[in-house]
């Protein structure tokens, strides 16, 4: 068989109206068969439910990940609540120049960069 009689037995197969036994005789007259080897079902199973096993690792993964970073964020916010503890007690007074670690000598020249006077 032809190359383009296969084709056409392809997509004739593919309408909805044509009979499938009848495209089926014609393939194997032709000498085409479609037979499988032995165990082709157990490798299409086995590889069913070897990415059922590839979501459930994914799974894992994420909550793995959602753990360490819940760890680290809490570690970061207490490591940031110290710094600024500390900043505020050696400004002696909790303000906004304490909290951006100003004294009263940078005021003026953070005004004059913004203002540009």
């Amino acid at each position: 068989m032809k190359t383009p009689d296969l084709k056409k037995l392809i997509i004739g197969s593919l309408n909805a109206n044509s009979d499938s036994e009848e495209i089926a005789g014609k393939l194997e007259k032709e000498g085409v068969s479609y037979k499988f080897s032995n165990g082709f079902t157990d490798k299409v199973i086995d590889k069913i439910f070897s990415a059922s096993s590839t979501v459930t690792r994914e799974i894992e993964f994420v909550k793995s990940m959602n753990y360490v970073f819940c760890r680290i964020a809490f570690t970061g916010v207490a490591a940031i609540v110290i710094l600024l503890i500390s900043i505020f007690l050696m400004e002696g007074s909790v303000s906004i120049n304490s909290f951006l670690g100003l004294g009263d000598t940078y005021d003026e020249s953070i005004v004059c960069l913004l203002t540009g006077n």
